[in-house]
């Protein structure tokens, strides 16, 4: 089962932490252990070869001068005798003769060795038993007309065990584990203590963060210490007092803005009710034939930037309505049919050139504003015979909670790069239109009465071709949701 690693900072710093202190325990001991470890056999070995030499020195002048085989077999027994506790097992070898005496397992290498001078040598071996010492001496005899040592052919082998070295070894080990286990688990806690004063401040920033993501722009978090997480909570701290400072001017440059156009469409409202009146009078007069032509043409033309005019201010007042809360909903109880088909009366939409409508068989009552969801609809089916191709398709499904309403037309569709923008207000898909026949806002405004119902508007494209505009409403509404 393959484990998976540690989420979150806090379990990932103690794993660290913990891992940096099993590694400093592991090699703190292995150098130890090493250390410990060639000590103790040096000193075994510097120990025997001491004792192996007082022993020779003591009985080898008693050797005559030629000894035979059973000389050596004697100096070999009497050596043997001379171990005491470390029960070493030695042979004499003559000249590089045989092994004379109860050692056994000299490598062939080291009695190369001692031939070839006049020290001592030594090698540690592995046998069954267990770890060896073997030590090859050279006897040197004493020219008394010379007064200097000479060598005498003669080489003593110890061979001795090192079980009692090993478990020496073996109980260093244990107690390395033993004190090494305890002090893992105790490197848990400084840990704790580590992680939780190197997280505090991570999670104080979380939480500041998290603060001014809701929007409380004025967090701030106390500075404390001189380290790097005391530098990123000073940055922290000015990058909020930055986007305080921002944000409140954005919110007084837009209260500006929407009091300026607030001001402006109601200023515009009384001269363009008033030029209304007198253009739609000087219409008769150009339609009738009354006046000249070229006079006809441009009266014509004014009356009709008038109307444009003056439906670009009603759209001004009515989205300065929603940004101050202003706007309400009326509620009544409607037809559903009865909607739909005064919105295409009012605004001249033939059937079916133009406008195809499927809607429910059954009569379906709604409660909602009507002259609201009229704006909705006449917004939708505008824009779609505007920017798309006739005939617009208007289709209704209704359930026990909701109202569906899809507006899809014939059209090439909304580029994907202007899908999202779609219900921004004075968006414009191609920057080089400087002016076109509608404010801008009537998709925004479409929303905004979307929402004020609590219902949604999405824009998307169908899979054969064409924008489709998904109308989602509740059937029935509170009188108390009204706002």
């Amino acid at each position: 089962m393959k484990l998976a690693p540690p989420r979150g900072l806090r379990p990932r710093l103690i794993v660290a932490f913990v891992l940096v202190a099993a590694l400093s325990a592991l090699i703190t001991a292995a150098l130890t252990f090493r250390q410990a470890r060639s000590t103790i056999l040096d000193r075994t070995q510097n120990s025997a070869v001491h004792d192996l030499r007082l022993q020779i020195d003591s009985l080898a002048p008693n050797l005559p001068a030629d000894p035979t085989g059973t000389d050596l077999r004697t100096f070999a027994r009497q050596l043997d005798r001379a171990s005491g506790s470390r029960g070493w097992h030695t042979a004499v070898s003559r000249d590089g003769g045989p092994l004379i005496g109860t050692a056994r397992d000299v490598s062939g290498s080291l009695r190369a060795a001692t031939q070839s001078g006049d020290t001592s040598f030594y090698e540690r071996v592995e046998h069954a038993d267990g770890p060896r010492l073997v030590i090859g001496m050279p006897i040197s005899y004493t020219d008394r007309r010379e007064e200097a040592e000479k060598p005498s052919g003669l080489v003593a082998y110890a061979v001795l065990s090192l079980h009692g070295e090993r478990a020496d070894i073996s109980a260093l080990i244990t107690a390395a584990w033993a004190g090494a286990v305890p002090a893992l688990g105790f490197a848990v806690v400084p840990a704790l203590f580590a992680a939780r004063r190197v997280l505090r401040p991570v999670r104080q920033l979380r939480t500041a963060a998290e603060k001014i993501t809701s929007g409380a722009l004025d967090t701030r978090l106390d500075v404390v210490g001189k380290d790097e997480l005391a530098a990123l909570t000073g940055t922290f701290n000015t990058m909020a007092a930055g986007l305080e400072r921002d944000d409140a001017e954005l919110r007084r440059m837009e209260a500006n803005a929407r009091r300026f156009a607030a001001d402006v469409s109601h200023e515009l409202r009384t001269p363009l009710a008033a030029m209304a009146v007198v253009t739609d009078a000087l219409d008769e007069d150009a339609r009738s034939g009354a006046l000249p032509p070229d006079t006809a043409d441009a009266v014509l033309l004014i009356s009709d930037e008038t109307r444009k005019l003056t439906g670009m201010v009603e759209d001004l007042m009515e989205i300065s309505r929603f940004d101050a809360g202003a706007a309400t909903l009326h509620l009544d109880d409607v037809s559903l049919r009865t909607v739909v088909h005064k919105t295409l009366q009012l605004r001249g939409w033939r059937e079916p050139d133009e406008v195809i409508t499927e809607l429910p068989a059954d009569e379906v009552r709604l409660r909602v504003d009507a002259r609201r969801v009229d704006v909705v609809l006449a917004n939708l089916i505008g824009n779609a015979l505007r920017h798309g191709a006739a005939p617009v398709t208007v289709r209704a499904t209704v359930t026990r909670e909701s109202l569906v309403i899809e507006v899809a037309d014939e059209g090439p569709g909304i580029p994907e790069q202007v899908l999202p923008h779609v219900f921004d207000r004075f968006y414009k898909a191609d920057a080089a239109r400087a002016r076109s026949e509608g404010s801008g806002l009537g998709l925004a405004i479409a929303m905004e009465n979307v929402r004020l119902h609590h219902g949604t508007l999405t824009a998307a494209n169908r899979p054969e071709g064409g924008a489709v505009f998904t109308l989602t409403l509740p059937r029935t509404l509170r009188q108390e949701e009204q706002s």
